[in-house]
């Protein structure tokens, strides 16, 4: 393995799921319900058998993964909910053996999976940081040198000899990612420990996995945190559907994860076959490579191709478009006077490109219209695209998701004294 602390060929993992059996008859609902025990008694007696690949109640969680990490790497894995992130690292944790392929990993091995992982809820917060300790094969000697400093870095002091039980889970996930960050592992696993907890902790957090990284250890970490990703990361894997649809730069698996994961709820691209003599013939959100999109970092470039339909009564209208977030704050309105550009009746296509880090992120919507100001709307399309701007290429993540307002200025900041 040389400086290979991980390694994983050809991992697979598979689970059996419930399957709900629906008759289109009363009478077979019935021999469904009255059945049910007996079907179900037999599914967990071969929970463990898979004979036939084509059951609907097998589900591959990981299909045939490989990638490998070198001593100080910080790997970012990303993809969209229920693509596999979190069973990867269970599987990498040993938490659960994977279905087929292999797993090689060289060093002392510490995971923050969930809320509390590895607590006992009847121990107290001391006797857990000792009992995480042992378990990574130190002795209590080592693990009084740290002491003190993981009890300071989570914040939980007060309430060190009290028991875990009683601990919020914003306790917990601090007490547990400060045992698994400070008692020295060669590989380091962390599973979305941003989502919990306060902004200052999570900036903590940040910065705490930027050292460990820089001191040669290994970190393996999830997250939908893009910002966070491109910060610390020196390599990126994206799953999706249980594949490794990417393994390289972390620029590379940024861009990829934002240009696939198009979620259904945004709008990229309207067409209106049914012009009439004047109105928008189609409008579209493109990236960089004019592609439709729509997610884009916020260091990315957003275009927009408007086509329209002018007829020449209304060459004298104005085209224009505004933006909403998703706190109904209108954030700008833009227009151009069409007779500034245009002198006959014809269809035109205009783009406008909005300034990377320009919009904070956020979720957006966009308004055009066609009109004559105070007169006329020729044509009104009202929200007709949606998307959404992600943290990428800056250093939101340090304010851990607060309201950075609506845009964000590059201001000239001057040394005056």
């Amino acid at each position: 393995m040389s400086d290979t602390v991980v390694k994983v060929e050809n991992v697979s993992k598979r689970y059996r799921i419930g399957v709900q059996e629906k008759s289109d008859t009363f009478a077979g609902q019935l021999k469904n319900v009255i059945t049910y025990p007996v079907r179900n008694f037999r599914r967990i007696a071969q929970l463990k058998k898979f004979d036939n690949e084509n059951d609907p109640s097998v589900f591959w969680a990981l299909q045939d993964i490989n990638f490998e990490v070198k001593q100080g790497e910080v790997l970012g894995i990303i993809g969209r909910n229920g693509a596999g992130k979190s069973t990867l690292l269970k599987v990498l944790s040993r938490i659960t053996e994977p279905t087929t392929g292999s797993i090689k990993i060289k060093g002392r091995v510490s995971s923050l999976l969930e809320v509390g992982t590895g607590f006992h809820p009847e121990l107290t917060g001391r006797d857990n940081v000792y009992m995480n300790g042992t378990i990574l094969g130190m002795t209590k000697k080592e693990i009084d040198k740290k002491f003190d400093e993981i009890v300071d870095f989570s914040g939980v002091e007060q309430h060190i000899d009290t028991p875990v039980k009683f601990y919020s889970s914003g306790m917990k996930v601090r007490l547990g990612f400060s045992v698994a960050a400070h008692l020295e592992p060669e590989i380091l696993i962390i599973d979305e420990v941003l989502a919990v907890g306060d902004f200052e902790f999570q900036k903590r957090c940040l910065g705490k996995m930027d050292s460990v990284a820089k001191s040669g250890r290994t970190v393996l970490f999830v997250s939908h945190n893009m910002s966070a990703v491109k910060s610390l990361c020196t390599k990126g894997i994206v799953l999706d559907k249980g594949k490794v649809a990417l393994d390289g730069n972390t620029n590379n698996a940024i861009d990829y994860y934002l240009q696939s994961n198009q979620y259904d709820g945004y709008v990229g691209h309207y067409v209106n076959e049914t012009v009439g003599e004047s109105g928008f013939v189609s409008v579209a959100l493109l990236d960089k490579d004019n592609a439709i999109r729509t997610e884009f970092g916020f260091d990315e470039p957003v275009a927009l191709k408007i086509k329209v339909k002018v007829a020449e009564l209304h060459l004298k209208a104005h085209l224009g478009f505004r933006v909403i977030d998703r706190n109904e704050r209108i954030i700008f309105t833009s227009e151009i006077k069409l007779k500034d550009e245009i002198n006959e009746a014809g269809v035109y296509q205009f783009e406008v490109k909005l300034p990377e880090k320009f919009l904070a992120p956020n979720k957006f919507k966009l308004t055009f219209a066609i009109h004559h100001p105070n007169v006329e709307v020729i044509e009104f399309l009202e929200e007709c695209l949606s998307f959404e701007i992600v943290e990428t290429g800056s250093d939101f993540h340090i304010y851990g998701g607060a309201d950075y307002g609506c845009v964000i200025i590059d201001s000239n900041y001057i040394l005056t004294r």
